[in-house]
């Protein structure tokens, strides 16, 4: 087989680090770096690691959400890609790439203490494909259905 052959799959990785993992690192960037100016001219410390200024929150909740489900969706992508079906891989990676892109706007500008409940509106779909995507692969692997 060639590259050809995951070219899908492919341009959904990409899309999922080029366009959300890497532009809501630069999101978190700039948010830290436009915090700190108007703290200063506030004439106050802005305390990156221990302050609860809540933009600075949401920025950080999108970046390691996005981090924290990187392994399963990849995982579930790629062993699905290879072992059962390209086609139903790429489709539905992109559904999932899309989701991922609304979860900063549901999550909010600014983060209380508590996570907004509007986030799973992404979450939930999220989960239901990389459950689709690894249970399809271990029932091909176990030849069920």
């Amino acid at each position: 087989m060639t590259a050809a052959t995951y070219a899908g799959p492919i341009v959904v990785t990409a899309a999922y680090f080029g366009l959300w993992y890497y532009l809501l690192l630069g999101l978190q960037r700039g948010t830290k770096y436009a915090l700190r100016d108007e703290y200063a001219e506030r004439g106050e410390e802005f305390d990156r690691y221990h302050g609860q200024d809540g933009r600075m929150l949401a920025a950080d909740r999108a970046v390691m959400n996005t981090l924290e489900q990187m392994g399963p969706f990849l995982t579930s992508l790629w062993l699905h890609a290879v072992f059962v079906s390209v086609d139903t891989a790429t489709v539905l990676g992109g559904v999932y790439v899309a989701l991922r892109s609304i979860y900063p706007l549901l999550l909010g500008k600014r983060l209380s203490k508590t996570q907004s409940k509007r986030v799973f509106a992404v979450t939930g779909p999220a989960y239901l494909i990389v459950f689709y995507l690894l249970g399809s692969t271990v029932a091909a692997a176990l030849g069920v259905g």
